[in-house]
């Protein structure tokens, strides 16, 4: 589900739709379908006092510069190179769970995280960058990487908060005050940087940004969240790794985006890198 990002993001941008408030809307309305459910559910609202700021302002936070930062670089580096990028950050959730939350780091991890940055590194050099023939200005190369870096530090930031959150809180609600604190920090960021969030245009934009709300907001974080709340973070980060193939996929498809064999490398390193970790996790300790 996440790797519907990439291409529904790209065709809003086609569509004139300002990059940098893709991420609030589609925020805004998977908190409305939430209170929805929470008129249902009472449960969702019974949050303590350290929750809404672990969760709620530190979550909302990454959030919020996931959905700004993964935008853009989406734009200037094009789908397959943001996501090459975004997925670096696995290997950094392997290094950082051990000293944060005691679990294992060893000697593959850290030679895999080479060939995973690698592996993002030609991936952006060999793509095609940018959303193609977009109604918007669009960031340059350096940008894009930039925004893709970023994006890949509040994933796995949001990680790591969430496989310490999501068992003591449960996953609809660690989601929920994600999307809170999110939709308040870009509320008031966006503005003062002066990119007011604009609505969507037209109809057909809508459907976008409802499905990216749907798809890669709502059903991609709570079934990820429900796996990081059984498994250790750093699998749990390696096995959404089909998210490059997916989006890469769809995008060549459907954009007319293009890989050079160069690029093809790169994000085969990346997969392969990240996967052979995940199959690593899987195995049983002695």
């Amino acid at each position: 589900m996440w790797g519907t990002t990439g291409p529904l993001s790209t065709a809003l941008y086609r569509a004139g739709e300002a990059i940098t408030g893709i991420g609030f809307w589609r925020l805004a309305i998977g908190f409305a379908g939430l209170l929805v459910y929470g008129l249902f559910r009472p449960w969702l609202f019974r949050i303590d006092r350290r929750a809404w700021l672990l969760v709620g302002l530190g979550g909302g936070a990454l959030v919020a510069l996931f959905e700004v930062a993964y935008q853009f670089g989406i734009a200037g580096t094009g789908v397959a190179g943001a996501a090459a990028l975004l997925y670096v950050a696995p290997v950094l959730v392997a290094i950082l769970a051990k000293p944060l939350l005691g679990e294992r780091l060893t000697t593959l991890r850290v030679l895999l995280a080479l060939v995973v940055m690698a592996g993002a590194a030609l991936t952006v050099q060999g793509g095609s960058h940018g959303a193609g023939a977009a109604a918007i200005p669009l960031p340059s190369v350096i940008q894009g990487v930039a925004g893709g870096l970023l994006a890949m530090l509040s994933y796995a930031g949001t990680t790591l908060l969430a496989r310490y959150a999501v068992p003591r809180y449960g996953a609809l609600q660690v989601l929920f005050l994600e999307i809170v604190g999110g939709i308040v920090v870009l509320a008031v960021v966006l503005p003062l940087s002066g990119h007011t969030p604009l609505p969507p245009h037209t109809t057909g934009a809508w459907v976008y940004v409802l499905l990216l709300s749907l798809g890669s907001v709502l059903a991609a974080n709570f079934l990820f969240f429900a796996g990081v709340k059984r498994i250790d973070a750093a699998p749990t980060a390696v096995a959404a790794t089909i998210e490059p193939v997916v989006g890469t996929l769809l995008a060549l498809m459907l954009f007319n985006q293009r890989l050079s064999p160069l690029g093809w490398l790169g994000l085969a390193m990346v997969v392969g890198g990240v996967a052979t970790g995940y199959l690593q996790e899987a195995k049983p300790t002695e």
